[in-house]
């Protein structure tokens, strides 16, 4: 992580949201710049929710959301501009290659074509997809549609990297692919927001590691700090995550 990088990736205050009962339940947190940071939480926990705020695709009942200082409620489209967004289900057009693909996205926004051809090539070089890139999608695997998708979030050289489940119905070839991809760009100061329900992966790749029950954030540090806190130093990621959990639901 950079340490001259002061200005938070991403902030989070108060944010609420609303389908007949809270999803989100006046949730804040905080990103650094630079910082890989893994959100977890059981299913209907309100991960996926809080990222469709963040990324604009969904608007929040109240709250503040910051990108690197932007507000992204007022400013949707300067947000939008240095983040990128990967669903769990991957979203490309079939009849496009992967190069046709890059090349559409690039241009929504405005990425001068000889840099976005370069990005584009790099990006197919790093997941194993130059042998693709002229061949229409509609043919790809599961696998091979998720690297085009993540290729496409990443064209952009967006500062805040947002996935919800990348690594759903990947092999752990393609698995290893994206990681390596999301580490490179941590390196390169780039900041990664995921949610994952793969525990091993917060435990090798996350700098600091969220967990959201009901909604609310419920836990929060280094994987080092979460076991001095609720591990005793030795506990498992998946032990710790199914105690805090159980703490917040006996709480309520």
């Amino acid at each position: 992580m950079n340490p001259d990088q002061t200005t938070p990736a991403l902030s989070i205050k108060g944010l609420r949201k609303s389908f007949g009962r809270p999803a989100v339940d006046d949730l804040a947190l905080n990103v650094r710049a630079g910082e890989f940071y893994l959100l977890l939480g059981p299913n209907g926990a309100g991960k996926t929710t809080t990222l469709r705020m963040v990324s604009g695709l969904l608007k929040p009942d109240a709250g503040e959301i910051r990108i690197f200082g932007i507000d992204a409620i007022a400013d949707p489209v300067a947000a939008k501009r240095i983040t990128g967004w990967l669903s769990d289900e991957p979203m490309i057009y079939d009849k496009l290659t992967p190069l046709e693909y890059l090349e559409f996205v690039a241009g929504l926004w405005s990425v001068e074509a000889s840099v976005a051809a370069a990005r584009a090539r790099e990006l197919l070089g790093w997941l194993n997809l130059e042998a693709h890139a002229r061949e229409r999608c509609e043919g790809f695997s599961r696998g091979m549609r998720q690297k085009v998708a993540l290729a496409g979030a990443l064209v952009h050289d967006p500062k805040l990297i947002i996935l919800d489940e990348p690594l759903t119905g990947l092999d752990a070839g393609s698995a290893r692919m994206v990681k390596d991809v999301l580490a490179e760009k941590v390196r390169a100061d780039a900041s990664v927001v995921m949610t994952t329900h793969i525990l091993e992966i917060a435990e090798r790749m996350a700098d600091r590691i969220g967990v959201i029950s009901g909604g609310r954030l419920v836990a929060e540090g280094t994987l080092a700090e979460l076991r001095d806190q609720f591990g005793r130093g030795q506990a498992s990621l998946e032990d710790m995550f199914l105690t805090i959990v159980e703490q917040d639901r006996a709480a309520e």
